[in-house]
């Protein structure tokens, strides 16, 4: 069983937090960074980082997977263990070094809660210092944009709707614990692990709604995982600009927030290369409810995965960042808040955003109920089924999450504090790791043991 002291900070502040989220500042921008009528094109560039919470470790306790990596050297791709924890911390030199260059770079994080905890458990102190100057630097603020996720990088569409909030303000306990309350108020954008996006109505507006509710203003998306409230893909122009999601339920609810559109597929290699500052620097201004203004490229890769982003990816990262300076092109680096606010600052806001849909909704029919569309929804990948021969991980998924909320939800009503007691902590842990997309990404084997282990380790909790 596991001990209080072992517990990640999930939970117990929640009405702290939402107050804190709704007196967050303006976004601020470095001085002389150019005004929105300056900016010819931009691009965003998001690094998403993550390894999974195992029970591997000595009898069965639960370990980050670098930290197995790390003790398994001469196994599989294990020796790039070392090279990936470099990755984790990188970009605290590489910003420092280009800003020192005269250079205005930018970057988003996506960490996930997993990620974070493997560093405390693993007393990484020099990843985690990095980290902390990242979200705390006042010289690095202006240059980098955390953005927020699942805690246990779960899927969205075949996650039990309950669990949307706790798992978005999980990660919210655990970052703002990390780093302090303000780092947690600069908060306000969304990556869904896997790009994933529900497609049944009343799953996306849950979705949505929860966004809203734990203070986040924007979602980053997958092109094609939404479309035209008509049901077609979108234009490459709307691509480049910001979209309002709308997501209506079967009872006619109806949810919205602005998305920003990540494009073409998965391929590390767009953000490696760093694709989306060369494709920005041959576009121009585009017209948006009466006004001009510059597109927007933005993509997001694994920060870490893959020899491109491993190798290649600091020296494409400063020649770029390095070229822009140099050119004075009118392209330019931004993070997805602060692309919105100079929007906001002209005057522009969600409402004159083109309104998109999650794909598949002008054809869904609900006397289905939840077929495999509906479970599945839409990802960075088509030939990849998060549900599909899972049976063995959905189904006790499902059984732990109803068990642990018919359990606890009467008493979080009757004493909202009871969500910082240590038996509710530790039932809500492996809710939250089970839900974690690795168990259902490589296949039937060790991956789903440990689903099981986890499942078990769950169902002890709630039998105390």
């Amino acid at each position: 069983m596991l001990s209080t002291n072992t517990l990640p900070p999930i939970a117990g502040r929640e009405a702290q937090i939402q107050a804190l989220l709704q007196a967050r500042p303006t976004v601020s921008r470095p001085a002389g960074s150019a005004p929105l009528e300056r900016i010819r094109s931009a691009f965003a560039c998001a690094l998403h980082m993550h390894q999974p919470t195992i029970p591997a470790g000595a009898d069965g306790a639960l370990i980050s997977h670098l930290q197995w990596m790390l003790e398994h050297p001469g196994e599989g791709d294990n020796h790039n263990a070392e090279p990936f924890a470099h990755c984790y911390r990188r970009m605290a030199e590489l910003l420092p070094e280009l800003i020192g260059q005269g250079c205005d770079p930018r970057i988003m994080l996506d960490y996930s809660g997993n990620l974070l905890w493997g560093f405390e458990q693993m007393g990484r102190a020099d990843i985690l210092g990095a980290l902390r100057a990242l979200a705390c630097d006042p010289a690095l603020i202006p240059h980098v944009e955390w953005l927020g996720t699942f805690w246990s990088h779960a899927v969205a569409p075949s996650t039990p709707i309950a669990d949307l909030k706790p798992q978005i303000r999980a990660w919210q306990h655990h970052f703002a614990a990390l780093f302090g309350d303000a780092a947690l108020q600069r908060v306000r954008g969304f990556s869904p692990p896997e790009m994933a996006l529900p497609n049944h109505p009343d799953a996306l507006h849950a979705f949505v709604s929860a966004l809203r509710e734990c203070g986040y203003q924007w979602l980053l998306v997958q092109e094609h995982s939404v479309e035209t409230l008509h049901g077609a893909p979108l234009s490459r122009e709307h691509t480049l600009l910001p979209n309002r999601l709308v997501a209506r339920s079967s009872s006619g609810e109806v949810a919205t927030i602005t998305a920003l559109i990540k494009t073409q597929g998965s391929d590390t290699k767009l953000v490696g290369q760093m694709q989306p500052c060369y494709e920005a620097l041959g576009l121009g201004p585009l017209a948006l409810a009466g006004r001009s203004i510059p597109p927007l490229v933005s993509q997001i890769a694994d920060g870490e995965n893959g020899g491109v982003m491993m190798n290649e990816f600091p020296a494409a990262f400063r020649q770029a960042h390095q070229r822009l300076a140099a050119e004075g092109s009118g392209t330019v680096a931004l993070n997805g808040s602060e692309y919105l606010q100079l929007l906001a600052d002209a005057g522009l806001n969600e409402a004159d955003f083109p309104a998109i849909q999650a794909v598949g909704q002008h054809a869904f029919r609900l006397a289905s109920g939840e077929d495999a569309m509906a479970m599945e929804g839409a990802s960075w990948t088509n030939n990849l089924s998060w549900v599909e021969g899972y049976g063995n991980v959905l189904e006790p998924m499902q059984e732990l999450s109803a068990r642990f909320h018919q359990r606890f939800d009467p008493l979080v009503a009757a004493d909202p504090a009871i969500t910082a007691s240590p038996a509710y902590q530790q039932a809500l842990l492996p809710v939250l790791l089970l839900e974690t997309s690795c168990f259902r990404y490589w296949g039937q084997g060790a991956w789903t043991d440990y689903a099981r282990a986890i499942h078990q380790r769950g169902l002890a909790c709630l039998e105390r």
